[in-house]
């Protein structure tokens, strides 16, 4: 291996592992935090303060011209752009640099994910057919919450392999742009065409500064991207898609590009710097922030009647078994065919300990729920299912993981071997 392909790879192992310390950590307050607005949603002195703090509105304004809304809809809206920002950024780099960048990585990442999008969704469909009010909440169960997920494989240490991290982590990152992608088609309502207009015009003076001015410095997309965000928002597409949009057209350097004379004078990559000033804020403020908000399930009536409720039964058991059958099932498949290979050092019963892990839905699981549903029985029963199906996901990823694993971290000595086959 050449010496510049030695640093990119050393390089990338730093940098994974001071995400993954972020988002373990975030996984952790995650946790804390759902369980705090279970607290305080069904306690009758806390409710009140509870229902007030999601409701108290918040404005901006500019002369005329502004936006007021609750703070659920400022967390929702605004804070979750800056989530999706976050995602894109992340991708722009895995494809570039990255854990995506070896091709055998992104056909198992995108096998496993396909198939854990499919399964779930179908689980869901099948479970409401005779409910067809409730078939819009089909995309609940697809989603993975990649800080969770985490936060449950750090509890395991060093007996963790990178090579499993790493292909939870490219999972994840196709599950989000997934995610984005449903949440384009299949969560936009009513169109307003002039500001639809304007965000296009917003995109077009950002491929501007990218393709043709070849503008470095973050302020200008940063400025401009606060008006796509705007105008989308007004659009009737969902705003959280403003941040994904920005993150593709700021510049990313990737290290083939280091050595050309266009850009030899720059000293620091806008897309990176602007990843890591935004990473810990995401993962310590943003996610905890967003699942407080959004976790609060308030039980009324029966108990049961809520759990064997069509919505509540479809995310949960799509989560806990959609998941799984589709992640492994997927990369079983792609072995069949020969074009999927399982990594060194990973065995077929971790990669079902990780299948498992990936039913924790959590975070995006609730924010596609709250696009899905506005009526308060249907709403409860989301949160249950997502709360219910991430839980046993957790604990029987958790439970194969421990069971499979090396009893020591021992055999981590060749864990950067495989990390860059």
């Amino acid at each position: 291996m050449s010496h510049p392909e030695q640093a990119r790879v050393i390089r990338a192992m730093s940098y994974i592992h001071a995400f993954l310390r972020n988002e373990s950590i975030s996984g952790i307050l995650l946790i804390l935090s759902a369980a705090l607005a279970m607290i305080m949603a069904n306690h009758p002195a806390l409710a009140p303060l509870y229902d007030a703090f999601l409701h108290t509105k918040a404005s901006v304004k500019i002369g005329d011209a502004g936006l007021e809304k609750g703070l659920l809809h400022w967390i929702n809206d605004g804070l979750m752009a800056i989530f999706f920002l976050l995602v894109g950024l992340e991708l722009k780099r895995s494809f570039f640099d990255g854990r995506l960048s070896s091709g055998k990585r992104v056909m198992m990442a995108a096998f496993a994910a396909a198939g854990g999008m499919l399964a779930p969704a179908i689980i869901y469909m099948t479970i409401n057919l005779i409910h067809p009010e409730n078939l819009r909440g089909w995309a609940i169960p697809t989603a993975t919450d990649i800080a969770f997920a985490l936060g449950v494989l750090s509890l395991l240490g060093k007996r963790v392999p990178l090579t499993l991290k790493t292909f939870l982590l490219a999972l994840a990152m196709f599950d989000d742009l997934g995610a984005v992608l449903i949440i384009a088609f299949f969560y936009t309502e009513a169109l307003d065409m002039s500001q639809l207009g304007m965000a296009g015009i917003a995109l077009v003076v950002l491929a501007l500064f990218n393709g043709v001015l070849r503008i470095r410095a973050l302020a200008p997309y940063i400025i401009v991207g606060l008006f796509l965000w705007v105008s989308v928002l007004k659009s009737g597409v969902h705003a959280t898609l403003a941040g994904f949009a920005l993150a593709m057209f700021i510049p990313y350097i990737s290290e083939r590009e280091r050595g050309t004379k266009e850009v030899r004078h720059v000293k620091e990559n806008p897309a990176l710097v602007l990843e890591h000033m935004l990473q810990p804020y995401v993962a310590l403020f943003i996610m905890p922030l967003f699942a407080f908000a959004n976790a609060g399930v308030r039980i009324e009536g029966s108990v049961m009647e809520l759990l064997l409720h069509p919505v509540t039964l479809g995310v949960a058991l799509g989560l806990f078994i959609g998941k799984q059958v589709g992640v492994f099932g997927a990369v079983w498949l792609g072995r069949l065919l020969g074009v999927v290979a399982l990594p060194p050092r990973m065995t077929l019963a971790q990669l079902y300990g990780i299948a498992l892990l990936a039913g924790i839905g959590f975070t995006m699981s609730l924010f596609i729920g709250s696009l899905s549903f506005e009526a308060f029985d249907k709403t409860t029963a989301v949160r249950l299912g997502v709360l219910g199906g991430s839980l046993l996901s957790a604990l029987a990823g958790y439970l194969v993981l421990a069971l499979t694993l090396p009893k020591t971290g021992k055999r981590q000595s060749g864990q950067g071997k495989s990390a860059k086959a």
